[in-house]
């Protein structure tokens, strides 16, 4: 399989998927974003980073950039797409995914690791963990802050949509284990079909033996699924 990881002005961990998916066995390719999608993909990452320094806000520039058509066209065939951290926001913005990341409740920058549970394991992302698992995944962002009309988080809820929740070591979702206020501490969320999913931590900075966890790995092994 050949995953695209697509490169923006701006992105900082376009090089770190590669790597967490090659070692995953994967088929890598840095793809410039002016340069359109190679035809021969079978699934696209947009990458964390800082996508022309999330002028405006996170991910609004990159989002309309025309190789995002190209990339809301695969999904909508069926590729799968994974966006992580700035790739989230753009996911969001580009409406692949429904809602918004924003600046954090704190309003600092959010460098640390945090502890997801698992809210869905029937997702490709999500298949090799069990519901209620509890991970471990570095996050940095200042932007990080999931936001959604009630009626439409009410909706994704009822819908299984949510695949991650911000939680403590025990698997406890509480307010002072949401790192960025994220509403209902959602962590990740998949758009109209699972293969679509959006994250904002970083589950390739935890997916190799030298790194010294490997909680993420299953996130990248959906690529598969």
């Amino acid at each position: 399989m050949t995953i695209a990881v697509i490169q923006f002005g701006g992105s900082n961990c376009d090089r770190d998927s590669v790597r967490a998916l090659e070692t995953l066995g994967f088929d890598a390719e840095l793809v410039w974003h002016e340069d359109g999608l190679p035809d021969d993909v079978d699934g696209i990452m947009l990458p964390g980073g800082f996508s022309y320094g999330d002028y405006l806000r996170a991910g609004a520039m990159a989002a309309r950039s025309p190789i995002m058509e190209e990339v809301r066209e695969a999904a909508a065939d069926g590729t799968p797409v994974l966006g992580v951290c700035n790739g989230a926001q753009i996911g969001c913005e580009s409406s692949l995914t429904p809602g918004v990341f924003t600046t954090n409740e704190s309003a600092r920058f959010q460098c640390e690791h945090v502890h997801l549970r698992v809210e869905n394991a029937d997702t490709p992302w999500t298949r090799h963990y069990e519901e209620g698992d509890v991970v471990e995944l570095p996050i940095a962002h200042g932007e990080g802050r999931y936001e959604i009309t009630d009626e439409r988080l009410d909706e994704l809820e009822a819908e299984d949509r949510i695949i991650f929740k911000y939680c403590d070591a025990e698997g406890n979702v509480t307010p002072e284990a949401n790192p960025n206020g994220s509403k209902h501490a959602v962590a990740g969320v998949t758009g109209d079909s699972d293969h679509v999913a959006v994250m904002m931590p970083h589950p390739e900075r935890a997916s190799l033996d030298d790194l010294g966890r490997t909680d993420g790995k299953p996130v990248l092994q959906g690529f598969a699924d």
